[in-house]
C-alpha cells in the first residue's frame, strides 16, 4: 500500500479495482451483465469485513472458524505489542528493548529526515551497527493502546433528540467533557485521550494511548528495494519489495524495556495456516447505502480521479526539467490514489458487488423491522421468535436491542442524496480549493468573499482581514497549468453556456478560448501578484465587488453560487451523519459485534488464511523469492523503478531461494501499512504492505475470494540482513528477542 499514509489528506488526494473483464471474476461474478438477477444474489457472510476491535474481541468466531480460541491474556498482549506509528501508520513492538518495525513506505520521510550533510539515505539506505549509531527522529511518536472504555451511552443519551446541528453539538460537547474527566484521573493520568466513533455512532469509545516520543532509526533498505517497481507494481501480485524498516522507542535516554512484543518466526508461512493482522485500518465506508454508493459511483469518485489525473500530469510536466524530490513524492501520491480510486470505481460499477450490497441492505432493513417488532411484542409482555437467538451474520435473525426512530432511515438516507446530486456540480467546480481551481483563483474568491463581506458587515470583515494573505506562487507555470486544469474540468461538467464557463472563457471578442488560452489570459493579466494593488483592494473593501480584475470577475461569478450550494450542503451533510449514526446504531442492535464497524483508524485485530489465487490463467503462488527479484531486474533491463543497488547487482546464491513475500485473504485497507502479521502463537511472520488489485473494493465490501493481503516475509528481511547487509546485531535482536 505504497504511499498509503496518504489516505488521511482528502484535500490532497482523495481510493480501489480494475473493470469487470480485467478483475478476474470468479465464474459466479463473472456472468454477463445481462444474465445478472440482482433480486437472486445474496449477501456474503462477511460483506461488512473482518476487522473486529479490542474492544469486544471475537473470542468465538475465532474458536469456531480456526479451533483457535485465544484468551483474554492473548488478546491484551497483542493489544499492547501493537502500535501506531504517528497518525498515519502502524507498527508494532519486535524485541524486549523496544524495537519497532513499519513499512519503509511509512518510514520514508522520518528516515531521510535524519541525513546529515552529504548523505543520501534513499540511494544508500541506513543500518546502525551500534546503538550510539542509532538517530532520534524529531518529531515522530508511536502510541500504545492501553485503556479502553465504553462511552457510548454517555454520549448517546447527550445527543438528545433536538435537530441534527443539535445533535452534533451534543455529541462534542460530550466528547470534551469526557476527556476532560479522564484526564484528571489518576488511572488515565499522563495518556493521549481519543474518543473512538464506532458503527458510524452505533458505539462509542474512549482510547487512551502511552505516547512514545523518542524514536530512532535503526534500519532502513534503499528506496530501490523499499518501493521496487515503484507505481507499475502498485497493488499487484506477485510482489518483490523489501519494504521494511525498524526503529527504536527510547525511555530515559536507555532503549526501552517491555514484555510485549512479537518474537521473529523466520520458518515460514503454510499455506492454509491462520493469520492475523493488527493495526489500524484508515477508513472504509461499507455501513454506506446503495444510494450513497450510487452517488459515488456516478459523481464523486469520477471527479476525483479527473482531478487526481490532470493535477499528476502538470506536476509530471514541471518536474521533468525541476527534477525535485517533494513533487515526485507528491506524484507518487497522485499516482497511488489514482490506481486505488480507479480501483474502487470499477468495483462500484461491477453489477454483481452492487447487487450483493442491495441484497445486504434488504435482510438488513428487514432485520431491522423485525427486531423492532421484538421489543415492542416484548414490551407489551409478548414473545419474540428470536429472543435470546444471537446473530452470527447479516443474513440471522435479529438479536434484542435498543432500536429507536423509524426503521426506513434509508429512505431519509436516499432523499438526502438526491439533494446532494442537485448540489454536486456547485459545491464541488466551484469550491475555493487551491488543489482543483489553483492558488490565485482560490485566493480570489476569499478575496471576493470579503468585499460582499465588507459592505455588509465591517466588523465580520476586519476578523476575516487577518486570514487574507497572498498565496505564494513557486511555479506560475505549475499555477497555469492547475487553473487551466480546472477551466476544463468546468467546462465538461457545466457546459459552455453556464454563467461560470462563460465567464472564464470569454474573450474581447465574444469567442470562446481553450481552458489553456483562458488560463495563460488570466495569469497574464490579472494584479493579484501585485501586492500593492492587494492590498489597496483590501484596504478599500468594497471595491473588490467593482473590480475588473479578471481574475476577481471570474471569482464572483462562482463565489455566491458556491456559497448557496456550500451552505445547503452543510445542513445535508448535518443530517446525513445523524442519520448514519441511525443506521449504526441499527447494526448494533440488530447483529451486535458479529458484524464489525468500519475502519476509523482505530486498532483492529483481523483474520485470514495463507492462500493463492489464480489470475491472468494461471496461479498466483503463496510466496515470492529472491530470484524473482532479480528477475523482473533483468527482466526490465536494470531500469527504474526496477532497478537495484550497486550492492545487491551480485546476491550469493543461497539468498535467492529465500523467501521474499507472501498473501493471505486478511481484510486490510490503508493505514494497515506497518501492521504486523501474527500466527496463532503471536510471532511475527510478516509485515503487511500492500493489497492486489482484487482487494480494492474493500473500502465498500469486503469479498475474500480473490482478496489479497501482501506482507513481507520475516524470513525475507532477515535474509536481506544477512546476505546483504550484513545486519548480525539486528538478526541477534530479532530472533532471540532481546
Amino acid at each position: 500500500m505504497q504511499v498509503q499514509h496518504r489516505w488521511r489528506q482528502e484535500a490532497a488526494v482523495l481510493l480501489t479495482i480494475a473493470t469487470i473483464l480485467s478483475s478476474g471474476l470468479t465464474p459466479a461474478r463473472g456472468q454477463a451483465t445481462a444474465a445478472l438477477r440482482a433480486d437472486t444474489v445474496k449477501a456474503g457472510p462477511y460483506d461488512m469485513g473482518k476487522m473486529w476491535t479490542f474492544d469486544s474481541p471475537p473470542k468465538e468466531y475465532f474458536a469456531k472458524t480456526y479451533g483457535f480460541k485465544p484468551d483474554d491474556k492473548w488478546f491484551e498482549e497483542t493489544r499492547l505489542a501493537s502500535l501506531r506509528f504517528a497518525d498515519y501508520c502502524s507498527a508494532s513492538f519486535v524485541s524486549a528493548s523496544g524495537l519497532v518495525m513499519t513499512n519503509h513506505h511509512c518510514a520514508r520521510e522520518s528516515g531521510t529526515g535524519v541525513a546529515r550533510k552529504g548523505e543520501d539515505l534513499n540511494n544508500t539506505g541506513f543500518y546502525a551497527k551500534t546503538l550510539a549509531e542509532e538517530r532520534k527522529v524529531p518529531g515522530l511518536f508511536v502510541d500504545q493502546l492501553v485503556k479502553i472504555e465504553d462511552i457510548t451511552k454517555r454520549v448517546q443519551d447527550a445527543m438528545g433528540t433536538g435537530s441534527e446541528r443539535e445533535q452534533l453539538r451534543g455529541r462534542e460537547q460530550a466528547f470534551a467533557a469526557i476527556k476532560q474527566e479522564y484526564t484528571a484521573r489518576a488511572d488515565w493520568k499522563g495518556l493521549e485521550l481519543q474518543t473512538i466513533t464506532l458503527y458510524n455512532g452505533g458505539r462509542y469509545a474512549l482510547y487512551g494511548f502511552k505516547r512514545y516520543t523518542d524514536v530512532r532509526l535503526v534500519f532502513m533498505p534503499e528506496l530501490q528495494l523499499g518501493f521496487f517497481g515503484g507505481d507499475p507494481d502498485n497493488f499487484t501480485y506477485p510482489r518483490y519489495a523489501l519494504d521494511c524498516s525498524f526503529f527504536r522507542v527510547y525511555d530515559n535516554g536507555k532503549p526501552l524495556q517491555t514484555k510485549h512484543f512479537f518474537k521473529f518466526n523466520t520458518n515460514g508461512v503454510r499455506e492454509n495456516e491462520p493469520i492475523f493482522v493488527i493495526g489500524n485500518p484508515g477508513s472504509t465506508e461499507r455501513l454506506k447505502t446503495v444510494a450513497e454508493l450510487e452517488f459515488d459511483r456516478d459523481l464523486k469518485i469520477p471527479y476525483i480521479l479527473t482531478l487526481i489525473r490532470n493535477r499528476s500530469a502538470a506536476l509530471q510536466a514541471y518536474n521533468a526539467t525541476a527534477k525535485s524530490d517533494s513533487v515526485l513524492n507528491e506524484i507518487f501520491s497522485f499516482e497511488n490514489s489514482y490506481k486505488a480510486y480507479s480501483g474502487q470505481l470499477d468495483g462500484l460499477r461491477d453489477p454483481y458487488l452492487i447487487a450483493r450490497k442491495a441484497a445486504f441492505e434488504r435482510q438488513f432493513k428487514a432485520d431491522a423491522l423485525l427486531e423492532q417488532s421484538a421489543k415492542r411484542e416484548a414490551q407489551v409482555g409478548g414473545s419474540s421468535a428470536t429472543n435470546g437467538v444471537p446473530a452470527t451474520s447479516p443474513g440471522s435473525s435479529a438479536r434484542g436491542g435498543a432500536t429507536t426512530g423509524r426503521a426506513d432511515v434509508w429512505a431519509d438516507i436516499s432523499e438526502n442524496v438526491t439533494a446532494m446530486r442537485q448540489l454536486f456540480n456547485d459545491n464541488t467546480y466551484l469550491s475555493p480549493n487551491p488543489l482543483a481551481r489553483g492558488e490565485l483563483l482560490t485566493f480570489a474568491h476569499l478575496l471576493a468573499q470579503y468585499g460582499e463581506i465588507y459592505l455588509a458587515q465591517p466588523r465580520q470583515a476586519e476578523r476575516m482581514r487577518t486570514m487574507l494573505e497572498m498565496p505564494e506562487i513557486t511555479s506560475r507555470t505549475l499555477e497555469e497549468s492547475y487553473l487551466a486544469a480546472h477551466l476544463a474540468e468546468a467546462q465538461a461538467a457545466l457546459g459552455n453556456d453556464d454563467p461560470y464557463v462563460k465567464a472564464a472563457l470569454t474573450a474581447e471578442n465574444g469567442q470562446l478560448r481553450t481552458p489553456k488560452e483562458a488560463a495563460a489570459y488570466l495569469l497574464r493579466t490579472t494584479k493579484l501578484l501585485d501586492k500593492a494593488f492587494v492590498e489597496d483592494m483590501i484596504t478599500r473593501g468594497g471595491a473588490i465587488t467593482s473590480s475588473t480584475d479578471p481574475m476577481l470577475v471570474l471569482a464572483r461569478a462562482g463565489q455566491k453560487r458556491y456559497e448557496a450550494a456550500s451552505q445547503k450542503m452543510q445542513q445535508i451533510n448535518a443530517r446525513q451523519e445523524v442519520l448514519s449514526s441511525q443506521l449504526g446504531r441499527y447494526v448494533y442492535d440488530v447483529y451486535g459485534n458479529n458484524v464489525p464497524p468500519d475502519a476509523t483508524f482505530s486498532l483492529r485485530i483481523n483474520d485470514g488464511i495463507v492462500k493463492g489465487y489464480p489470475y491472468n490463467g494461471t496461479v498466483a503462488p503463496v510466496i515470492t523469492t529472491f530470484a524473482g527479484l532479480y528477475d523482473r531486474n533483468y527482466s526490465f533491463g536494470d531500469k527504474y523503478p526496477w532497478s537495484l543497488p550497486a550492492r545487491w547487482k551480485n546476491p550469493p546464491a543461497e539468498l535467492l531461494k529465500q523467501p521474499m513475500c507472501f498473501i493471505t485473504t486478511n481484510d486490510i485497507i490503508g493505514g494497515n501499512s506497518g501492521s504486523p502479521m501474527i500466527n496463532k502463537n503471536r510471532e511475527a511472520v510478516g509485515l503487511v504492505f500492500d493489497g492486489n488489485m482484487e482487494s480494492l473494493p474493500g473500502s465498500f465490501i469486503f469479498v475474500p475470494d480473490k482478496n489479497r493481503s501482501i506482507s513481507v516475509h520475516a524470513g525475507g528481511m532477515v535474509a536481506a540482513m544477512r546476505y546483504i547487509y550484513k545486519a548480525d546485531r539486528l538478526i541477534l535482536e530479532l530472533t532471540t528477542g532481546k
